[in-house]
C-alpha cells in the first residue's frame, strides 16, 4: 500500500477537485485508490451505504475512484450549526456537540478514530489520496491537530503542498509556509503543486525554480485553471459568496441563502439546464421575481426560520405563492414550510416551538434518531434516488399528498391542497434528468440537462485528463511508496 496527502497553503486552494481528480487518474490506470480527509468540516455531506455521513466532497472522491462512498474516508465530520457549535460526526454517526472553544482541546483524542479509518482503507488500496484541511501554516493550531501535519505525522504520509496562483501570491505563501512551520513538520513535505493557473505555464517558469530553491522543495507540477470543476458538487459556502443573477429569457429559480443553510449542493442539478437562471439570494436582499422558489437544508432550522423573516423573507414567499407559483422545501426547507417547529429537547438551543410559514399543513418535532438512508423511488411519476439525513418528524394532513413513495413503502413529503407548495426530506431529489424535468415542466420549462452523476462524471474524466498532462503523476506514485509508520510522533 501507499498514500501521498495534499495539504493547501490555504482554504480554498483547489484541494478537494485535485484529490477527486488523481483519484480518477490512478483509478484510469488500473490502480485501487481510495481518497481520505481525517477531518472535515463543511454543511454539505451525503450518506454512504451502510447509512453514516461523510463530507460531500469526499462522496465526490470515492465516485471519482470508483468506489461506494463509506465513513472511512472521512472519519471526522464538523457540521457548524447556530450559537459558535458544530456537531461532531465520528465514523459517519453524530458523537456530540462540540462548542468552539471545547475543539481545540478535544481533538486529539479523535486521532486514534482517525488512524483506524486510515488503516482499514490502506489495507485495501494500492493508494490513498488524502486530502488536509485549512493549512499547515496555521501554527496557532498545530497543538492537537488531527487535520494536517499531526495526521501526517503518526501515520507517516509523504505531503505535497498546493498552492493558489488564482488568488495572487503563490510564492510567499509556498515559502512561507516553509518558513513558519516547524522543522518535524517541514520534513513530511516532498514537493508543491501550483493550482489554478490561467494563460501559458511557461510564464511562471521562473518563479517555480524560485520556490523549489527557496523551499529546497520538489515541484510536481503546474495545474492549469480546471473550468471542469464547476461541475462537482458544491462542498462548501465559498459557491455562496458568488451568487449570480437572472437574465432575460431564462426562467428564475430563487433560494435565499440563510444563515445555516446547509446541502445547498441539492441546488447544482439546476445548473445543468440551459432555460433555468439558479439566483442564491443573499442576506439583505428581498426574494426577486421567480418562477420557482426552492428553500434548502438547513443546519439549525429554528434559528433559520427566526432568520428568514428577519430578513422579510417570509413575506416574499407568501407573495409569490399568491401570485400562484410553487415552492419546493428540502429537508429543513421542508420543516420551514410547515406550521410549527418543536424542539423540546433543545437539541439547537433553547428548548421550545417556533411558527413556520404555514403554508402545509404539518408541524414538525426535533429529536430522536437521526434518519441516514439512502432511497429510492418515484415522484410525479418519474423515477428518483437521493438519501435522508435530518432529525425530527414531520405530520399532518398535508402528507396524505407525499411527493414521493419510496420502494420501501415509505411516503415521503407533503403538497399543498393547491398542489403549490411541496416538501421533501429527499436530498439529491433532482439529480436524475427525468425527475427534474417534471419538476421543471410545473413552471413551463423544458429540461434538457443529464443526469448529474453523469455529468460529475464527465467532469472527473475531464480533471484526471488535464492532471496526467500537467503533473508529474509517476513521481506522485513514487512518493506515495515511502508512506508507512516509521513517521510517528505528532
Amino acid at each position: 500500500m501507499g498514500a501521498v496527502m495534499l495539504q493547501g497553503t490555504g482554504s480554498d486552494v483547489g484541494k478537494s477537485v485535485l484529490v477527486a481528480g488523481l483519484c480518477r487518474a490512478l483509478a484510469n490506470r488500473g490502480l485501487r485508490v481510495a481518497p481520505f480527509k481525517p477531518q472535515n468540516m463543511s454543511t454539505n455531506a451525503a450518506v454512504t451505504p451502510e447509512g453514516g455521513e461523510i463530507g460531500r466532497a469526499q462522496a465526490t472522491q470515492a465516485l471519482a475512484a470508483r468506489l461506494a462512498p463509506h465513513t472511512d474516508m472521512n472519519p471526522v465530520l464538523l457540521k457548524p450549526q447556530g450559537d459558535r457549535s458544530s456537531q461532531l460526526v465520528v465514523h459517519g454517526q453524530v458523537r456530540g456537540i462540540l462548542r468552539a472553544a471545547q475543539w481545540r482541546e478535544g481533538r486529539e483524542g479523535l486521532l486514534d478514530d482517525v488512524l483506524a479509518s486510515y488503516r482499514r482503507l490502506s489495507a485495501a488500496a494500492d493508494i490513498v489520496v488524502i486530502e488536509g484541511a485549512g493549512s499547515p501554516a496555521e501554527i496557532n493550531l498545530r497543538a492537537g491537530d488531527i487535520a494536517n501535519m499531526g495526521f501526517a505525522r503518526a501515520a507517516g504520509v509523504p505531503v505535497i503542498l498546493v498552492g493558489d496562483i488564482d488568488r495572487g501570491g503563490v510564492i510567499a505563501s509556498l515559502v512561507g509556509t516553509r518558513a513558519v512551520i516547524g522543522p518535524e513538520d517541514a520534513a513530511m513535505i516532498h514537493g508543491f503543486l501550483v493550482n489554478k493557473f490561467r494563460g501559458d505555464p511557461a510564464l511562471f517558469e521562473d518563479g517555480y525554480r524560485a520556490i523549489e530553491r527557496r523551499t529546497g522543495w520538489c515541484g510536481f507540477g503546474v495545474v492549469p485553471w480546471l473550468a471542469d470543476a464547476a461541475r462537482l458538487p458544491s462542498e462548501d459556502g465559498v459557491v455562496l459568496q458568488r451568487p449570480g443573477g437572472a437574465r432575460a429569457g431564462r426562467k428564475v429559480v430563487a433560494c435565499p441563502i440563510t444563515a445555516h443553510i446547509a446541502n445547498f449542493d441539492d441546488l447544482d442539478p439546476l445548473r445543468l439546464e440551459p432555460g433555468i437562471d439558479l439566483v442564491l439570494v443573499p442576506p439583505g436582499q428581498p426574494i426577486p421575481e421567480a418562477d420557482l422558489i426552492i428553500l434548502a437544508g438547513s443546519k439549525a432550522t429554528v434559528a433559520d426560520m427566526a432568520f428568514v423573516r428577519a430578513q422579510g423573507w417570509d413575506i416574499d414567499i407568501r407573495a409569490h405563492v399568491r401570485r400562484g407559483r410553487p415552492v419546493l422545501g428540502l429537508c429543513g426547507g421542508y420543516q420551514m414550510l410547515g406550521r410549527s417547529i418543536a424542539d423540546p429537547q433543545g437539541l439547537e438551543g433553547p428548548a421550545g416551538t417556533v411558527e413556520g410559514l404555514g403554508l402545509l399543513a404539518v408541524d414538525t418535532v426535533l429529536g430522536g434518531d437521526k434518519a441516514l438512508v439512502q432511497v429510492t423511488g418515484t415522484a410525479l411519476g418519474q423515477r428518483l434516488e437521493g438519501f435522508e439525513m435530518h432529525l425530527g418528524r414531520t405530520a399532518g394532513a398535508d402528507t396524505a399528498r407525499p411527493v414521493a413513495r419510496f420502494d420501501d413503502g415509505r411516503a415521503d413529503g407533503a403538497t399543498s391542497r393547491d398542489g403549490l407548495v411541496s416538501g421533501s426530506y429527499v436530498h439529491g431529489l433532482l439529480g436524475l434528468a427525468a425527475q427534474r424535468r417534471a419538476w421543471l415542466a410545473r413552471i413551463g420549462v423544458e429540461g434538457q440537462g443529464p443526469d448529474h452523476r453523469a455529468s460529475v462524471d464527465a467532469a472527473l474524466d475531464a480533471i484526471a485528463a488535464q492532471l496526467e498532462r500537467h503533473v508529474d503523476i509517476d513521481a506522485l506514485v513514487a512518493l506515495s511508496q515511502t508512506a508507512g509508520d516509521e513517521g510517528g510522533g505528532k
